[in-house]
């Protein structure tokens, strides 16, 4: 009797593995993973080597879009707000190179796009430019090919883009292709 008294009592360690399976099992299965997002671009293909992948670009067709360190957005030389960007944008991809802009009271564009297949939108951060503003500019541009899309899609097809087929999906791209090239400022 005496024996029974001292003894330390034992624990059954059996099921603790399983329980503690169960437990991952339902941890893994609640959990909630976080699902990376990104800005959704087509790199251009790689330069075949001995190919000269160089495209010369007629200065009027370029849109130049500039962001410094301290996040200030120049376009053409000019300081706009992000607010600006996708009128400007706009204006620029979808004027053929004869109309006058909202931004430059009345004036004809500096770099009027002879047309939307022909413009480039030319964008240079600084290494400085905090990440949050940059991805502003993005979509601001975006915003800007993704109206024009659309337009063209309810005048041409008289439909929404949510309601175009494949092929009138890619005709619409083919009109108003998404032409952005980035660089760093030096």
């Amino acid at each position: 009797m005496r024996n029974l008294r001292h003894s330390t009592p034992q624990v059954n360690a059996g099921s603790m593995a399983d329980i503690a399976f169960l437990l991952l099992i339902f941890f893994l299965v609640t959990a909630v993973i976080p699902k990376d997002k990104g800005i959704n671009r087509q790199l251009p293909a790689p330069c075949i080597p001995g190919d000269i992948c160089d495209t010369q670009i007629n200065k009027r067709n370029m849109l130049e879009v500039r962001v410094n360190s301290k996040n200030e957005l120049f376009v053409e030389h000019d300081v706009v707000t992000i607010d600006e960007l996708k009128g400007i944008a706009k204006d620029f991809l979808d004027n053929n190179g004869d109309k006058s802009c909202d931004y430059c009271n009345g004036e004809t564009l500096k770099s009027s796009s002879d047309n939307p297949k022909a413009a480039v939108i030319s964008l240079k951060n600084d290494i400085g430019t905090s990440y949050g503003f940059y991805i502003k500019i993005q979509d601001e541009l975006t915003k800007a090919y993704y109206e024009l899309r659309s337009n063209y899609a309810k005048v041409v097809f008289k439909k929404s883009v949510k309601e175009l087929t494949k092929s009138e999906l890619d005709q619409v791209r083919r009109a108003y292709p998404f032409k952005l090239s980035e660089a760093e400022i030096k």
